[in-house]
């Protein structure tokens, strides 16, 4: 399916739902590492980190894949500040998706704990050029990823409702653009 005035391209679709579900696992992850009460929490926060990667790297993906290829209009009927929200919501989101992970990165890279750090335990994670070892350091860059983590869920409440009340309240079609089953009614 390419592109169309109305809908996303598959390309686009694709990593729109790749990358939303690899964040809500991660979300869920977070909150699962940071319990004590969690057994296997080593293991846990080895898959955090390597999902927290592949956000990264599809989120560059996403974004040179978005600066290359059009999106799809907005409805016309949107008022004025919907459409600034909308388009709010979705740098915010490029910008954590970015900067999180890499903020995540820079905080294992200045841990002091001596531990080796490999993507999906396969492939061996550098530490960030330029990020030394330093309790302070980590610890406020922790401070600003679970900042940046907080930010992503408040901007995924606001999206995630932003397209239900266009499908249910407006029925203006945007949902189905990402949605390729969805009959697209968007003039």
């Amino acid at each position: 399916m390419k592109a169309s005035p109305n809908r996303y391209s598959t390309v686009a679709i694709a990593l729109h739902w790749a990358i939303a579900l690899i964040i809500l696992s991660l979300i869920g992850f977070g909150f699962l590492m940071t319990q004590e009460w969690m057994p296997q929490r080593f293991v846990i926060y080895q898959w955090h980190k390597s999902f927290g990667i592949t956000v990264l790297v599809l989120s560059i993906i996403r974004l040179i894949w978005r600066l290359g290829h059009p999106t799809p209009s907005l409805p016309n009927n949107m008022k004025r500040w919907e459409v600034v929200a909308a388009k709010v919501t979705h740098i915010g989101f490029y910008v954590l998706m970015i900067g999180v992970p890499l903020i995540g990165w820079a905080m294992v890279s200045a841990s002091r704990l001596p531990i080796e750090n490999k993507l999906f335990y396969l492939i061996p994670l550098p530490d960030m050029i330029g990020v030394s070892a330093s309790d302070g350091l980590e610890g406020r860059l922790k401070f600003f990823h679970e900042i940046g983590a907080k930010l992503i869920l408040l901007l995924f409440v606001l999206h995630v409702g932003g397209a239900l009340k266009h499908h249910f309240v407006e029925k203006d079609g945007t949902l189905a653009r990402m949605l390729p089953w969805l009959k697209n009614k968007t003039p």
